[in-house]
């Protein structure tokens, strides 16, 4: 039951009216009546509530829409808590916003909430401002002066008319972090990314791999050993100023960075009022306890939004993802690998797979559950990303899933197999059961810039006498296809390729065609609309393709059955809006079509 649940039923506000017109009334500030409906009302409202049994003001002292004096008669205090039964002397005067709102409104309910309470107006000892889970308190008490907006900051509200705590948050205790609903935490992130892109003015990627140390940082903290009503380091301290939380923040970061240098190599680069403002937005959630597939979720539905565009190549529609890997029906000892991993997609709907097959052997929230899918996130999955700022995104997603961030790399994945092992020995070729990508299109590898172009049986060609002639230049789409040949396991190793169309169709590539044959046994081919890709970027009409490495002494046979499709609806349009789709449909005719054509093994 939430506070306001609780207020309503112990009678001291009631809600009235239909759902689409709702009213609450708080019965103990004179019955005062205002639309529930509107967002910022529903803020107040909670925290009205919170006030209440979190903080234990008694009810009777704490009123609505309070006149401001010396002010125009439009100006009120969105709520203040009086430390006498008649409500004379002011003692907080808190403010409340809609959540999401801006950090410069933010800013600017700061200095209202402190107008309110100057000592010439409604002369308070504390002031509050709420914004859903952030929160902003100050002692605006005598002691200090007018415009100190530093020295004053508190970690949270006295309760009871006591003395302000050192921190908010306590383990073991009532005033413990809390997990939250994919909504709240989807509303947490672009805060965090907001502060972190406009108030720290970086590229959106470099915001969001910022965003990551920090999210690496509070989820350690919060798996930090520590006995019950130890306070939580990543959050604010009262009379702490922002260079002081900075230093704290980073220790801690150095402290892991330590113990896990492949997760991220630089220090953070963020301001130390920035940063405050990010912690502030994180510090009451617990990330580690909330439910992973709720994490999945709010992280998949702000991403879908910062890939788009710019980033578009990045980031793989999730319809296409969910319906390569139930394709491909990973199974639980199986290494996966995605060596053009973007954001990480391709690896984290095979780690959900993995969750729901843990769903149908153990009962979730047990050991054994954990354990199934936990293990197969840190030692069976792999990626690959050449961009440094991207690949750390990967590495974030990962963490925030569940983990499995280590085998993350940041590498060319077209370069020397044997320089990528050096770097990470987990690289290797014949490797892995499973590769899922979506190769970048369209990019060009010249021989002079990457001398390993001549090291590809497709870098090169054949003059007219049978002599080896390196090209000049080569796609890096058609590149990535004898890459997956070579890190695929011989003769039981697949994969699933997102390729253009032109590979398939176009007669110069034959040679690709060929090689395709020669290596793989191609089990099916799904060709996508043109709209699969038009909502994240360019359209360009592509397939994709499931295949088999051959073994070494086997021969293509020109018998071998292949699944063939091509659905026009995909579960989203060119302009991404939902609609219905055939995927599944396609999963259920591949299956049937694989007991009937059952693949030659060597």
């Amino acid at each position: 039951m939430s506070y306001l649940e609780r207020a309503i039923k112990d009678g001291y506000a009631y809600l009235s009216g239909n759902s689409n017109k709702q009213r609450i009334t708080y019965v103990t500030s004179d019955a005062h009546s205002e639309n529930y409906n509107n967002p910022e009302e529903k803020v107040r409202a909670e925290f009205w509530a919170e006030l209440v049994y979190q903080y234990e003001y008694p009810a009777n002292r704490i009123k609505i829409e309070v006149a401001v004096p010396d002010r125009l008669s439009a100006v009120r205090a969105d709520i203040v808590i009086f430390s006498d039964d008649e409500c004379k002397c002011p003692y907080i005067v808190a403010e409340c916003k809609k959540d999401g709102v801006t950090d410069a409104e933010f800013a600017q309910a700061i200095e209202q909430g402190v107008g309110n309470a100057d000592w010439l107006k409604l002369h308070a000892e504390y002031v509050v401002i709420v914004a859903g889970s952030t929160r902003h308190v100050l002692d605006v008490s005598d002691k200090f002066g007018a415009f100190e907006r530093e020295q004053n900051i508190l970690a949270d509200l006295p309760k009871a008319y006591g003395k302000p705590q050192e921190y908010r948050f306590y383990k073991g205790t009532e005033n413990d972090i809390k997990t939250v609903d994919r909504e709240d935490l989807i509303s947490a992130i672009k805060k965090c990314h907001q502060t972190l892109w406009g108030g720290g003015r970086l590229s959106p990627p470099a915001a969001f791999c910022e965003l990551g140390k920090l999210i690496f940082v509070k989820i350690s903290d919060e798996q930090k050993p520590r006995k019950k009503g130890e306070p939580y380091q990543f959050q604010i301290k009262t009379h702490e100023p922002a260079s002081k939380l900075a230093e704290r923040i980073n220790t801690l970061y150095n402290e892991q960075k330590k113990k896990d240098p492949e997760v991220f190599t630089e220090s953070i680069k963020v301001d130390d009022r920035v940063l405050r403002t990010v912690v502030s937005h994180l510090e009451a959630i617990n990330l580690n306890k909330t439910d992973p597939d709720v994490k999945g979720a709010a992280f998949e539905q702000f991403m879908d939004g910062f890939f788009k565009g710019d980033f578009g190549q990045y980031f793989t529609p999730r319809p296409i993802i969910e319906f390569t890997v139930k394709m491909m029906k990973p199974e639980n000892d199986w290494d996966v690998l995605d060596p053009s991993c973007g954001s990480g997609g391709f690896l984290l709907h095979a780690l959900d797979y993995m969750r729901n097959q843990a769903g149908e052997y153990y009962e979730k929230g047990t050991q054994e559950y954990y354990n199934y899918w936990h293990k197969y996130a840190q030692k069976h999955l792999y990626g690959i990303e050449i961009n440094d700022e991207i690949a750390r995104v990967a590495k974030t997603n990962m963490i925030v899933h569940g983990d499995g961030h280590t085998n993350v790399i940041s590498y060319d994945a077209l370069d020397s197999i044997d320089k990528m092992h050096d770097h990470n020995p987990h690289f290797s070729r014949n490797k892995f059961d499973m590769i899922l990508t979506n190769p970048p299109f369209g990019s060009t590898i010249h021989k002079a810039e990457k001398p390993y172009l001549t090291e590809y049986e497709l870098g090169n060609t054949h003059d007219s006498k049978g002599k080896v002639k390196p090209r000049k230049n080569q796609s890096s789409e058609i590149l990535f296809i004898e890459r997956v040949w070579e890190f695929l396991k011989p003769g039981t190793g697949k994969a699933a390729i997102i390729l253009p169309d032109s590979i398939l169709t176009n007669s110069l590539l034959q040679y690709v065609r060929d090689f395709i044959f020669e290596k793989f046994q191609l089990l099916a081919v799904v060709s996508l609309p043109q709209s699969a890709f038009a909502h994240f970027g360019p359209g360009v009409k592509a397939s994709i393709i499931f295949v088999r490495k051959r073994n070494v002494y086997e021969a293509a046979d020109e018998n071998e059955a292949i699944f063939m499709a091509a659905p026009e609806k995909i579960g989203y349009d060119a302009a991404g809006r939902k609609t219905a789709s055939q995927l599944e449909e396609i999963i259920e005719k591949y299956e049937e079509f694989q007991k009937d054509n059952t693949p030659f093994f060597v």
